[in-house]
């Protein structure tokens, strides 16, 4: 088993913890740029040198951080994403998501920001470019829902998917604004939201009522995705566009709403979450304030409550939505970081959980990589 690093995004700065074989003993750096909000730390798979870093910070605003030595040492961005002049006159306040591009695509990178804007990078995110595609195409403002509301601290663009068999095909979600397609590499955009519910009251055909929290993309299985979201569960087998809602398989004391959503590195059939209170004023807190998280190994036919090591009660925080993550050993090892700091993980593929440490501020994004 390769050694494995975590990259911790929180409120204050990031952390990085790097695991021995076992993964059970952890070795702590950070911490980076503390005092800075972080809300993303990624590391190039390709080179597995290369790591970027989302930050918003009080004298530099929003900003971008690299790293070429897998986060010994950092230098700013020479061009963080910002949107052009014929862009409405918007600002970015903080980039949100960062993804690597295609494996043969070296050097590129995508960024997701608020508001909601797509950006890429072409040379190992050092500098950046609005992908007007997506930001110029007619309606932009119109599916964003036109405003800075949406998500307590302004909309979100995340959830930026690259096709692994081909690298002009890429997914994207928006908080508010639905799920989107592009098949031409970003030059052109279609939604993706047939039998994604919304709120009540609201109509489902318009699509900034949309509020995908997170979507992933299975690797075993590209044509397969999960999304958790902001009305349920749900499932898209491609080359269907129908969503399916596999959320009503949950405990109906639980409910399946949520933030984060991992789907098994080697298997399609697995996944998943961890639910959060979704009644009446969205407390974002353990349901009941007994944490768990719940698997399935069917596709989303069934789920299986996995709370092991938990609290019994009395616990009242919650995992944002990239806030829990995978690696990709045989055993799959799961990690979350929780809105009161600590960082837990699970060595049994959720069977059991421990928590490796406590006391940090509120977590942001938590990303596994290994050695």
């Amino acid at each position: 088993m390769p050694n494995v690093t975590l990259m911790i995004a929180t409120r204050k700065g990031a952390w990085l913890f790097h695991g021995d074989q076992t993964r059970r003993s952890w070795r702590t750096g950070g911490p980076h740029f503390l005092g800075h909000e972080i809300n993303h730390v990624v590391l190039d798979p390709r080179d597995g040198r290369t790591m970027v870093a989302a930050g918003k910070t009080g004298h530099l605003g929003p900003t971008l951080f690299r790293s070429t030595d897998r986060g010994a040492t950092w230098k700013e961005a020479a061009r963080p994403p910002a949107f052009s002049k014929q862009e409405g006159g918007r600002s970015v306040d903080h980039t949100f998501w960062l993804t690597p591009g295609h494996r043969d695509d070296p050097g590129a990178w995508y960024a997701g920001t608020s508001p909601q804007g797509l950006f890429r990078s072409e040379d190992g995110g050092d500098s950046w470019a609005p992908v007007s595609g997506f930001n110029d195409r007619p309606g932009a403002s119109k599916a964003a829902g036109g405003s800075q509301d949406g998500t307590p601290d302004g909309p979100k663009l995340h959830s930026i998917l690259v096709d692994p068999r081909d690298r002009r095909h890429l997914y994207l979600g928006m908080s508010g604004g639905g799920v989107h397609e592009s098949t031409d590499e970003g030059a052109t955009w279609r939604p993706l939201i047939q039998g994604l519910e919304v709120v009540g009251g609201l109509d489902p055909a318009n699509i900034a009522f949309h509020d995908p929290h997170c979507i992933r993309l299975c690797p075993s299985q590209p044509d397969r995705l999960y999304q958790q979201n902001h009305c349920g569960i749900y499932r898209l087998d491609r080359p269907s566009e129908q969503w399916v809602r596999v959320g009503k398989a949950m405990p109906a004391e639980v409910g399946d709403i949520g933030f984060p959503m991992v789907v098994h590195p080697h298997d399609a059939d697995r996944a998943w979450v961890f639910p959060m209170d979704g009644t009446d004023v969205w407390p974002r807190t353990c349901p009941g304030g007994t944490p768990a998280v719940y698997a399935t190994r069917d596709g989303g036919d069934s789920w299986q409550r996995q709370s092991a090591g938990f609290p019994a009660g009395q616990v009242w925080w919650t995992v944002k939505r990239q806030s829990m993550t995978a690696d990709r050993a045989d055993t799959v090892g799961l990690y979350f970081g929780t809105t009161s700091g600590e960082v837990w993980a699970s060595v049994d593929e959720g069977e059991s959980w421990d928590c490796i440490v406590r006391h940090l501020p509120e977590i942001y994004a938590v990303e596994a990589a290994t050695a």
